[in-house]
């Protein structure tokens, strides 16, 4: 499919789909008129790309972790669940630091 059609089908604007495809989240092929080229199974990957951006992860990460994403781009597989809790345990701890900061800053204003 062309990248008009997977940005209907998925939501996602054409420009975001490129961006996908430079960080090599997406892959493509180019026709002989050089237009991009998907699988079927690109808006599958689309979802798996948008769900672990929504959960906060970096492109970089989302590279490794995209090999492991199931249920038609919904869920991640066991393969990735280890990096995954880290992830958790990591955003669990700068939330205990932002709390800290805020108690902190709310003495500050409110004696």
């Amino acid at each position: 499919m062309r990248i008009g059609e997977l940005s209907v089908r998925t939501g996602v604007s054409a420009r975001l789909l490129r961006y996908y495809e430079e960080q090599g989240l997406l892959d493509s092929r180019r026709t002989p008129g050089g237009h991009r080229s998907y699988d079927a199974d690109a808006p599958t990957a689309v979802r798996g790309i948008r769900l672990l951006l929504d959960a906060g992860l970096p492109t970089r990460v989302i590279r490794e972790v995209l090999p492991c994403v199931e249920d038609d781009g919904t869920t991640v597989g066991d393969c990735m669940a280890d990096r995954l809790r880290g992830r958790l345990c990591e955003l669990d701890a700068r939330m205990t630091e932002l709390a800290e900061k805020r108690a902190s800053l709310v003495s500050l204003l409110d004696p």
